[in-house]
């Protein structure tokens, strides 16, 4: 193509992303926002490395709903407590449609429980919902499952002999197990080549899509398509962890019962079999790979990122540790694990596990949502169609719901008489329609856990406790703790 040609096409294409860009802002009463340019969109504003910051900053100039495009794509940003809960709470129906996330929706073509939309996603979720209640999400049959896990990493842990360690990858195999367990039937062996390959997929894809190249990935996917980048390697490490995935359900095939299913997969292939004959049905195969696939990276990398979180703050701030220790000691003592059932007689632990959750922000904001129809908001009309942004770290760190949202403070979650108080702007896992299904047992997992081991082990940092950053790493989807090692001493 001669220069002419490229730059006739050029043309073009800019002339058709201007008129785009206003033909869709004439239709409703968007809310304001800063001039777009045609292609570019609002993205001379933003920094591409840090969106996250780029849009908390915006609100502060246009308020707590405005209109944002990156490139040519509208996107209505919602900030502070009271918009994000009008919008994802009191009108949840207008807002559960799940909004454009190429990383992820450029593998799975909408066909998992997380990307999809309309009666598919409604069918998968309930669906979803109901196999994992039947196979003890939310119950003591869980509840034994993360208890004898937990057992097995103890027992890795006393390995380290007091000797400094990286606490990332003990981490991720042990809280991996779970949800595998549940949708596998067994849980692996440590050293097993399926638990390392899940592992070493799910780690890294999280971590690059928490970087700049995720970032320009979801804001350019066509262009990016064609750019050597570490984000190249999001869809390698897909489809890895699909061919794993695969392996397993022609494993569940060949031994079949549909009387009596075993664990999530049985029950899939169980429900495909029963609807083959409808052309309508949401049941089929590469729904089944990718709603597996989305509840294992759901289930591994949140909580195994918040434990580390954890670690980090409760290491910075021993009197804090020390505090949790005492109340462990107090309730359940040393000759058992911790169990669920403690779990009310220990206000101050659960009010630490909440400020971890709270203060690490994994989930700075949000996956997108849509609105499902014209939607009336706050005065605007939003046209049906529209992405919309959550800006959870501005609900997390908002000061009329949490007294001093950018310390570290348990208080925030303890009332005058030092009983565990919920706060309404609580939102790790999101709110309404799209909440995150998981979210029972990644409170289980995460007391569970953090309370066996420190039943156990105190955490002593290789440096001074003042030294220790609290603040993240990551620009796209998560919130990342910063590398670090650690000593466990025995108690």
């Amino acid at each position: 193509m001669d220069s002419m040609s490229t730059a006739i096409l050029l043309l073009l294409l800019a002339l058709i992303c201007l008129f785009l860009t206003h033909s869709s802002r004439g239709k409703g009463k968007l809310p304001p926002g800063p001039r777009p340019l045609p292609l570019l969109g609002n993205l001379l504003q933003l920094r591409s490395q840090d969106l996250l910051t780029s849009l908390t900053k915006l609100s502060k100039k246009y308020g707590s709903v405005y209109t944002v495009y990156l490139g040519p794509r509208r996107v209505v940003v919602l900030s502070g407590y009271e918009a994000v809960k009008e919008a994802l709470v009191d009108q949840g129906e207008e807002f559960s449609g799940r909004g454009k996330y190429p990383v992820f929706f450029n593998f799975t073509k909408g066909n998992g429980i997380a990307f999809s939309n309309g009666e598919r996603w409604k069918v998968l979720r309930r669906f979803s919902v109901q196999i994992l209640r039947n196979f003890g999400m939310g119950k003591r049959s869980i509840e034994e499952r993360i208890l004898e896990e937990g057992g097995f990493l103890l027992e890795e842990l006393r390995k380290t002999e007091g000797e400094p360690f990286n606490p990332l990858f003990m981490l991720s195999r042990s809280v991996s197990n779970i949800i595998c367990s549940v949708i596998f039937g067994k849980r692996f062996d440590y050293d097993d080549e399926r638990l390392l390959t899940i592992i070493h997929v799910i780690n890294d894809n999280f971590q690059i899509m928490s970087s700049p190249w995720g970032e320009l990935y979801n804001l350019f996917p066509s262009l990016l398509d064609w750019v050597p980048g570490p984000h190249q390697r999001i869809f390698q490490n897909f489809g890895n962890l699909r061919d794993l995935i695969s392996c397993s359900v022609r494993e569940h095939q060949a031994t079949l019962d549909p009387n009596s299913p075993r664990d999530f997969i049985d029950c899939f292939l169980t429900k495909i079999a029963q609807e083959k004959e409808n052309p309508l049905s949401h049941f089929h195969m590469d729904t089944l790979l990718m709603t597996t696939q989305n509840l294992i990276f759901g289930g591994t990398e949140t909580v195994g990122t918040t434990l580390r979180h954890a670690f980090l703050a409760l290491m910075k701030y021993p009197k804090i540790q020390a505090r949790v220790q005492e109340e462990i000691d107090r309730v359940v003592g040393r000759s058992r694990l911790p169990t669920l059932e403690d779990r009310a007689a220990m206000p101050y632990t659960d009010a630490v596990i909440h400020e971890v959750q709270r203060f690490a922000d994994v989930i700075p904001m949000n996956l997108p949502h849509r609105v499902i129809r014209d939607t009336a908001f706050r005065g605007f009309l939003i046209p049906e169609g529209t992405d919309i942004i959550t800006l959870l770290n501005t609900v997390h760190y908002d000061p009329s719901q949490f007294l001093k949202p950018q310390e570290f403070n348990p208080e925030h979650f303890l009332d005058a008489n030092q009983s565990f108080k919920k706060s309404p702007a609580f939102m790790p896992f999101s709110a309404g329609r799209r909440l995150c299904l998981g979210e029972s047992l990644a409170r289980m997992e995460l007391f569970l856990y953090l309370t066996a081991i420190l039943q156990s082990f105190s955490l002593q940092p290789l440096g001074e406790p003042e030294d220790i950053d609290l603040t993240p790493l990551g620009s796209g989807l998560g919130n990342l703790p910063r590398p670090f090692q650690l000593r466990l001493l025995e108690r």
